[in-house]
């Protein structure tokens, strides 16, 4: 904007910006389908759609357009007989019905930027490839703050769909935390 209310500025051309995201679904879906037809057992999509404490969109917005793109990846796995795999970072907590909704089968989110609590009325519908708080958890916590962490994911989101006991961590995180979450992990298991 220029700053004259109602005019668009000369490089903000809705018709190309249109344009542009039509031949990025379209290149997307074509590169899904090549991966579709080879001997993998999912096809993962990456996006992030949430800041630590909100959706980057309204809800509404992506509702229309985003949600129509996302169930389309999802139909090009599921007629292959694949899975369709999700990552999204940040607080997504209001689009989860949306994600089941268009079938994703599983969703890699930060499960503690939400709270397992709030995301278990989802339990059974999709599978959490979560992850222990590699932000603030792994890196500073306890052993004991982590195993109550696992167990916690494990007590509010095990459920039909399941989870996938997942620790994802780079620099920063304690090795001792982290062979917590997988010894919390296995002890839970072996119950």
């Amino acid at each position: 904007m220029h700053g004259t209310r109602g005019q668009t500025a000369p490089h903000c051309n809705p018709v190309k910006i249109i344009a542009a995201r039509a031949k990025r679904i379209h290149i997307y879906c074509e590169l899904l389908e090549v991966w579709a037809r080879t001997d993998v057992d999912a096809l993962q999509l990456m996006d992030d759609w949430g800041s630590q404490r909100s959706l980057l969109v309204d809800p509404e917005l992506f509702r229309e357009p985003f949600k129509p793109m996302v169930r389309d990846y999802a139909q090009i796995a599921h007629a292959a007989g694949k899975k369709c795999f999700m990552h999204s970072d940040g607080w997504i907590l209001p689009i989860y019905p949306d994600l089941i909704e268009v079938g994703i089968d599983a969703i890699n989110s930060q499960i503690h930027c939400m709270g397992p609590d709030k995301l278990a009325p989802f339990a059974g519908q999709i599978t959490f490839w979560g992850e222990i708080d590699r932000q603030h958890l792994l890196p500073y916590g306890t052993n004991a703050e982590v195993d109550r962490a696992v167990r916690e994911v494990h007590r509010h989101l095990w459920r039909r769909g399941g989870c996938i006991a997942e620790c994802e961590f780079g620099i920063g995180p304690r090795p001792d935390n982290v062979r917590q979450v997988f010894a919390t992990w296995d002890e839970i298991f072996k119950q």
